[in-house]
């Protein structure tokens, strides 16, 4: 059955559930970076690449503020994607810019709440959730197709044009961003390091087990 045929309440219907997805996957994704950043094991390796080059631009005398240069830095890799792929652009990527970092700050103000001084036991526990549910939340919003955050939107597009996997073509653009960050000059910490091999494969399980089957049904190849 093509779109055109389908019934008005069915694309309504696959339509609100392509926008729960969305919404669900961005705020789970803005909650698991404040336990991130609450365990102190480092930076992801996108925050890896992006302070390293901050600081690059800081020792050549652009003195500006950290939360500036990432708004620009995320404004100019927007550019790029519109011109790229812009099919990943959408409700997913506005909401990205604009929810993300919210919901990101509260996460941390409630966990230095309840574990203002964490031990370093708690500190991994809260790094591996905080992992296993960011690749949980990107697997949702990637699914639900209606537009990715810039960085994200780099490696899905290589998957689709090379036909690479997925988990492959992550894993590779993590690596080069810790690389490129470090020598930069950027913190890397034992979660920058599982995050760059590991975020990948999470993401890829999740999307075949989980959100694929949530969003087309269990008989989606």
């Amino acid at each position: 059955m093509s779109v055109e045929s389908e019934p008005k309440g069915t694309m309504a219907s696959e339509m609100k559930r392509r926008i729960l997805m969305t919404v669900l996957g961005v705020s789970i994704c803005g909650y698991s970076i404040g336990l991130f950043s609450h365990s102190k094991c480092g930076f992801d390796p996108f925050q890896v690449f992006s302070h390293g080059l901050w600081l690059f631009l800081g020792r050549g005398g652009m003195q500006v503020r950290y939360g500036t240069f990432y708004t620009v830095f995320n404004a100019l890799l927007l550019l790029i994607i519109f011109l790229w792929n812009r099919k990943k652009i959408g409700l997913g990527t506005v909401i990205n810019m604009f929810l993300v970092g919210y919901v990101s700050d509260f996460s941390e103000w409630t966990m230095k709440k309840l574990l203002p001084d964490p031990d370093w036991p708690l500190r991994i526990l809260l790094l591996l959730f905080g992992i296993v549910i960011m690749c949980f939340a990107s697997a949702l919003y990637f699914t639900a197709d209606l537009g990715v955050s810039t960085y994200d939107a780099m490696a899905l597009t290589v998957h689709e044009r090379t036909k690479f996997p997925f988990r492959w073509c992550r894993i590779i653009s993590d690596l080069i961003c810790v690389a490129v960050g470090w020598t930069l000059g950027a913190a890397v910490g034992i979660g920058t390091v599982i995050t760059a091999f590991f975020m990948g494969p999470l993401i890829d399980f999740f999307n075949r087990t989980v959100t694929v089957p949530m969003r087309y049904g269990r008989k989606k190849e």
